[in-house]
């Protein structure tokens, strides 16, 4: 007689953050230009409203 194992999967889904990190190693290229980018736009705006607002 074999023994089934008949246990579920008892490994914890893995975190938001945890598969954001793994895409973001994968697609190295696409997130530093995303991360620039989003880091370009925000000083451009900031620097843009101490102007206005000088």
């Amino acid at each position: 007689m074999s023994q089934e194992t008949t246990t579920p999967n008892t490994e914890p889904k893995p975190s938001y953050v945890k598969l954001a990190m793994r895409n973001m190693v994968k697609k190295r290229g696409t997130s530093l230009f995303h991360f620039f980018l989003t880091s370009l736009v925000t000083m451009a705006f900031l620097v843009g409203l101490s102007l206005f607002f000088r």
